[in-house]
């Protein structure tokens, strides 16, 4: 792995090193904090905030640890860095580095006032003008006109938070679709938990495949396993509250907030698909292409959350999620796609998921998944910090 330049796959330009050097961060370039105490419980509890958890932040304060790294991801994909083209090079080996103050981390200072006064004077403090509307992976905004853009050939964004409605169709139909592809609704309802293993590989670990273990409970109750060299990472939802204690994160244990909540609110209903429909107020149906298929698209919102845009194939089965993490400069995606879809009990499970994001792109495969099976509701409850082997 390189640092400090720009990595380029099938054309998009992604910060590769985040979650890579993000998991040097968790001792030295933090400030210590005690985790939560046992038996506390939600998603408000235990989570560290940007400048308690880091050092020397000036400017994104406020916020809760993991948006601040999501924050991290919009610089990355806007200007196609990754985390030493800021930084100090001496993150690589010195985790209290990234506190170090560099030319380009003052600069993004005075460019993350100048957005905000600009979206404060034009548009009511709205989030309309973010690091990409100038940068578009590019280090420093490009003034002149690109030809070659203008005249090229016009491609729609598949992922784009605003949908144009398509009147054919209504989202009872398209969900009606969905749950007879996959075994029909009297199967999908037989079906109250399983367990799943498989393989995990991506670029927080370095590339090579990790033991992964998924346990899963109706309606909404989640857990990730991966075990790698370093211990076991784990992440957990129960219904409410959700936390990650993973090595590549910045602090031994953190509870997941905002978007990252939504998140994994949305894998868990995904887990068991005939609630999907129930867990939205309002749906938009659209329509777009993907890898020059159509898809069609099921957008669901909710009061005061960003959509999640739901992508069904000709044969009505799910190959996309695309959801978005507010932060406080600006939004950002992550996009699910869902492949090999196989046979379990009955009903039809992807055994191939793909999972991309601004800090990076792991892929999980299933090799095997037992269905009902009886499960512990300890299994999904905040776990132990991480600890090294």
């Amino acid at each position: 792995m390189t640092f400090g330049g720009r990595r380029t796959i099938a054309g998009a330009i992604v910060g590769t090193a985040i979650v890579f050097l993000v998991s040097l961060v968790s001792v030295a370039g933090v400030r210590a904090e005690a985790p939560a105490k046992a038996g506390q419980a939600g998603p408000a509890q235990g989570v560290q905030m940007s400048e308690t958890l880091f050092r020397n932040v000036q400017v994104l304060k406020g916020i809760p640890a993991d948006e601040f790294m999501d924050a991290m991801g919009m610089f990355a994909a806007s200007l196609g860095f990754d985390c030493v083209a800021c930084h100090s090079e001496d993150i690589k080996s010195d985790r209290a580095a990234f506190a170090i103050e560099t030319p380009l981390i003052r600069r993004a200072r005075q460019m993350i006032v100048m957005m905000n006064g600009i979206n404060e004077a034009n548009f009511g403090g709205r989030q309309m003008v973010t690091c990409f509307t100038c940068h578009h992976a590019q280090n420093a905004p490009e003034s002149i006109p690109d030809l070659a853009l203008q005249y090229g050939i016009v491609t729609d964004d598949p992922n784009s938070m605003r949908i144009a409605a398509d009147t054919r169709f209504t989202a009872d139909q398209i969900f009606d679709k969905y749950l007879q592809a996959l075994g029909g609704a009297q199967r999908l309802a037989s079906l109250t938990s399983y367990t799943a293993r498989g393989t995990y590989e991506g670029f927080n670990t370095s590339g090579n495949e990790a033991a992964l273990e998924i346990v899963a409970k109706a309606p909404n109750q989640r857990a990730e396993i991966v075990r790698t060299l370093e211990g076991t990472n784990v992440k957990t939802y129960d219904g409410g509250g959700a936390w990650a204690s993973e090595h590549w994160r910045p602090a031994p244990l953190m509870a997941l907030t905002g978007g990252n909540l939504e998140g994994v609110r949305v894998d868990a209903m995904t887990s068991f698909p005939a609630g999907i429909r129930q867990g939205f107020s309002r749906w938009q149906v659209g329509s777009t292409t993907i890898d020059d298929r159509r898809v069609q698209v099921l957008q669901g919102t909710n009061a005061g959350q960003t959509p999640v845009n739901f992508y069904f194939d000709a044969s009505g089965l799910l190959v996309r999620v695309v959801r978005w993490t507010k932060t406080l400069i600006g939004t950002v995606p992550t996009q699910m796609d869902y492949s090999d879809y196989r046979d379990v009990a009955g009903v039809k499970m992807p055994f191939k998921t793909v999972v991309t994001w601004t800090n990076g792109q792991n892929t999980m495969v299933l090799t095997g998944v037992q269905p009902n099976v009886a499960i512990d509701a300890a299994r999904f409850a905040r776990p132990a910090p991480f600890q090294n082997r």
